[in-house]
């Protein structure tokens, strides 16, 4: 049976998992969240409560960068990785990026539109940062480093033919396209769970009951009950985020050109009551659910929320016990990773040294030189002096050799200096002509401007009063109009208030119904002295 601990690891918090394996049998042992403040020491308590001293850890990346290219279905092994580099270099060459700054990976899957052509997942990370996690975990056994967006989709066992986004809101927001039971494409948000946990510390002074509020918190969609005070003192915390994420999902969904059929929610944000209800409100023709660990039996006696809450942590164990995408390590096998556990046992100081113990290390470190060779050992011997008078000759030729190219190093750089003083000088010619360009350019492209901010003053010239024209005849009685917004060439934001919720969801309707606006969306409403404000936005048609 073989075991990982999975350390999902976030600014403020540690989700952790201990998984175990026993062929097809997986088992969660232990799993918790715990909030630090020093996490070197939170780190150490989780590998004592779960004794985890010898059993390899798996924890997640962060800041990794995510390109996507495409390479010809028809080259063959050795040349696809040649290929897939090349990609990148010319994308650090862009960028103004070093290439070998970068450890990288990538995931290769085939591409829906164009059958002769793979779509490459290509991931990076900082050298220096990826070193800073290592040397964190120098005391621990630490196995796997994996991109949580990778690792979350074997949390599931998928259809094959479904395509589904895993939408997995933590401290940032990853979202995962499976297209037919393969990851074909990665998006990642800079908010998430961490900016609704920072609005909510604010005023309760503390992020573990920030948390656990989050967990208390249910969304009471368009036909739901009257909220009190205090409930919608946390939904203005909590919605924006939401609303926000709500919005790249749609424009996910609609520029796939395969149909995406259902979102899996996963993640802090995925504790929220109701929270699938709501995106599926949204998202329409679109099944929303939260996303469960599939080899978790549901029973009476099983709380399947409590699994989903370190659904990152489980993922990134099973990755540990090898489950998922191969290749997708970001930890290299060290020397000390190869070395057996009785050479190893001084380094982590955690397990006990037994007799057999001391007296294997005894044997593997004795030699005994009054015992006449035998011929393995002769022929070893003759090797190690072989080698060593083939080391100085290979010394002498190479110091000869070192002579020669400092020399032609010199005669280079004379060189080198020349060409450059006249490339200096072809460069200021250069720069004179870029000036002149550049003022000319300059000018072209405000005219263009221009022509452009009129033709559009004169396509929306007449949709505005068409709009209010429209509004005046589906309008409630009760309903006031406070603002009317052209955010965008086409996208309205429309503020409006009423006594009442009905009379709002009323208008919504007649919008969306009567083809006011295309697009639709609403947010779900604050009330403030018996006042209900919502906003509507949408494109006009």
């Amino acid at each position: 049976m073989s075991t990982c601990l999975g350390l999902y690891i976030e600014q403020n918090l540690i989700k952790y998992a201990k998984v175990s394996k026993d062929r097809d049998q997986i088992k969660v042992e232990s799993f918790g969240v715990k909030f630090y403040d020093n996490l070197d020491q939170t780190i150490k308590q989780i590998v004592e409560e779960t004794y985890s001293y010898r059993t390899p850890i798996s924890i997640n990346l962060s800041e990794e960068m995510y390109n996507f290219f495409q390479v010809f279905a028809l080259l063959n092994k050795k040349d696809l990785p040649k290929a897939i580099k090349t990609e990148f270099e010319a994308y650090c060459g862009d960028k103004n990026y070093n290439p070998n700054v970068f450890e990288t990976r990538y995931a290769i899957t085939p591409d829906t539109q164009e059958k002769e052509r793979l779509k490459v997942i290509h991931i990076s990370e900082n050298k220096i940062e990826l070193n800073k996690k290592i040397q964190k975990f120098s005391s621990y056994r630490l196995q796997n480093i994996i991109p949580i967006s990778m690792a979350i989709s074997d949390i599931t066992k998928f259809e094959p033919k479904e395509n589904c986004l895993i939408v997995n809101i933590e401290e940032n927001t990853t979202i995962t396209t499976i297209l037919d039971q393969n990851i074909y494409d990665i998006k990642t948000l800079d908010i998430g769970s961490q900016e609704i946990l920072d609005k909510i510390n604010i005023k309760e002074n503390s992020y573990q009951k920030a948390y656990e509020i989050c967990k208390e918190t249910t969304i009471y969609t368009s036909e739901g009950k009257e909220l009190t005070e205090e409930e919608t003192g946390y939904l203005e915390d909590i919605m924006p985020t939401l609303y926000d994420i709500l919005g790249q999902i749609r424009k996910i969904i609609n520029d796939s050109m395969d149909k995406i059929e259902k979102v899996y929610i996963t993640g802090t944000a995925a504790l929220i009551n109701n929270v699938d209800l709501y995106f599926e409100e949204y998202l329409e023709n679109v099944r929303c659910e939260i996303l469960k660990p599939s080899f978790i039996k549901i029973s009476p006696e099983i709380n399947v929320k409590d699994y989903v809450e370190v659904n990152s942590a489980i993922s990134l164990a099973l990755s540990g016990l090898g489950q998922g995408i191969a290749g997708m390590n970001f930890k290299k096998t060290s020397l000390m990773d190869k070395l057996p556990d009785i050479l190893k046992m001084e380094v982590g100081g955690k397990k006990k040294t037994t007799k057999e113990d001391k007296k294997l290390k005894s044997n593997l470190f004795t030699v005994d030189f009054n015992v006449p060779l035998d011929k393995i050992e002769k022929a070893l011997l003759r090797s190690s002096i072989g080698i060593l008078i083939l080391f100085i000759v290979y010394s002498s030729f190479a110091s000869l050799i070192n002579k020669q190219i400092e020399l032609k190093k010199e005669q280079a750089q004379e060189s080198i200096n020349n060409t450059n003083s006249q490339i200096a000088l072809v460069n200021n010619d250069i720069q004179s002509a870029q000036n002149k360009t550049s003022e000319y350019t300059s000018k072209i492209n405000n005219l263009d401007e221009i022509n452009k901010k009129l033709q559009e003053n004169n396509r929306l010239k007449k949709s505005i009063p068409n709009l209010l024209n429209k509004l005046m005849y589906v309008m409630p009685n009760e309903v006031q109009l406070t603002s009317i917004q052209n955010t965008t060439s086409t996208h309205i934001e429309i503020q409006a208030q009423s006594k009442s919720y009905a009379q709002l969801g009323y208008l919504t309707a007649s919008i969306k119904t009567n083809g006011i606006l295309t697009n639709v969306i609403s947010t779900s409403g604050q009330k403030e002295n018996n006042i209900v404000t919502i906003k509507i936005e949408g494109d006009l048609p």
